[in-house]
């Protein structure tokens, strides 16, 4: 536990090593001039030895001229730095507390900001706009750091409500399919065999958003991924396995160009990626209609996978809302709708876990292109064109 300190603070520790710094640099002064005066005391014409000479209300010698004017100098410079020294100590300690409080005022409060944060209050700003130089850096730097909290923070809201609904959803359907079941006492066996495939239905869905959320989970908590080589070609096989009887079944189409397309990474976690793009192509197609998939490798030598296919028009500036979690299309996914919703999701999860980008647009006429560009594998060339 980080406890704090009791001891003076900042400014009354500048104030005093400024005020200390004011009062060695005028207590050497006053000694200068001490020093300088005896020397010009010293320097005074000399004058006929036997005659008298009145220094203030005193009358010397002509001989002890020179040291009765170096005393008589010294004490007078002595009595006015007495006066001036604890003056201009005084007013060095007073202008010091005024300027360091000054400057220190910003810092004060980005830590009066900083007392009144909690997770509800996020939307707090030091509002420093006047100020400037290094503080001003790092007032910008801290409401900065609130800005990208707060975002995160609001996003971990939507996420967790959305979840929340989802995960709902299926136990609700659970509970009333049960309890609507054991209220009819005539219910019979094709009621419960209907209940049966209902319970089967909304056990699936819990148990594919589950599945889900653990994926993402595992990809966005993953700092360091398994290096492995993979060829990003070899990862459809799965995907286009698993997604044959749907996509016969809606009557689409489906061509795919396989290229070499090296790279490395966690070979499970790839699959997913190619997994998932493939099945929201063909969940969110329409019938009849087309899925192109290709692999190669990029001039740059990056590996890339582009799925792209029919479907419903999605508005360009729509596109990015469909890599947020439980979102399908333009708006929010509903009790209904196929799918856990977090596809694309973990699709950008992985992507970024490995160190690549992944990029959506919509296709002309309906539909949605997705590109995976991944990093390409230790020793690959560059391509002169597409395998």
């Amino acid at each position: 536990m980080v406890r704090r300190g009791h001891g003076l603070g900042l400014r009354p520790r500048l104030t005093v090593l400024a005020t200390a710094l004011v009062a060695l640099v005028s207590a050497l002064l006053l000694w200068l001039g001490w020093l300088l005066v005896g020397g010009v005391a010293r320097a005074v014409p000399a004058l006929p030895v036997g005659s008298m000479v009145r220094v203030g209300d005193l009358d010397v010698p002509a001989d002890q001229l020179s040291e009765a004017v170096g005393a008589a100098a010294r004490s007078e410079v002595l009595r006015a730095g007495l006066i001036a020294f604890p003056l201009v100590v005084v007013a060095a300690a007073i202008v010091s507390w005024v300027l360091v409080g000054r400057v220190l005022a910003p810092l004060h409060a980005v830590t009066r900001t900083a007392r009144r944060l909690s997770a509800d209050s996020l939307d707090q700003r030091t509002g420093l706009s006047d100020v400037r130089g290094e503080v001003a850096e790092l007032a910008a730097g801290f409401d900065a750091m609130l800005d990208r909290l707060q975002t995160a923070f609001d996003a971990q809201r939507r996420f967790v409500a959305n979840a929340s609904h989802e995960l709902r959803t299926p136990l609700a359907v659970l509970r009333t399919e049960v309890d609507v079941t054991l209220a009819d006492p005539a219910a019979d066996i094709h009621e419960l065999r209907r209940m049966g495939a209902v319970v089967r239905e909304a056990s699936r869905r819990a148990d594919d958003l589950v599945a889900g959320l653990l994926m993402l989970a595992r990809a966005e908590g993953a700092e360091h991924v398994e290096a492995r080589p993979v060829d990003l070609a070899d990862t459809l096989a799965t995907g286009l396995a698993s997604t044959r009887g749907a996509a016969g079944a809606r009557g689409l189409r489906v061509t795919v160009q396989r290229g070499t397309a090296p790279t490395t990474g966690d070979p499970v976690l790839l699959e997913r990626v190619t997994g998932n793009l493939l099945e929201n192509a063909v969940r969110h197609n329409v019938t009849g209609g087309w899925i192109e998939v290709c692999t190669w490798t990029a001039p740059d030598g990056w590996a890339e996978l582009r799925v792209a296919s029919s479907g419903p028009e999605i508005p360009a500036d729509r596109v990015d809302e469909l890599f947020e979690p439980f979102r399908r299309g333009p708006r929010e996914r509903t009790g209904g709708a196929p799918g856990s919703g977090l596809g694309l999701s973990i699709v950008r999860a992985v992507v970024s876990a490995h160190g690549g980008a992944v990029h959506g647009e919509p296709v002309p006429g309906g539909g949605l292109a997705v590109c995976v560009r991944l990093p390409p594998e230790p020793g690959t060339r560059p391509q002169a064109h597409r395998s």
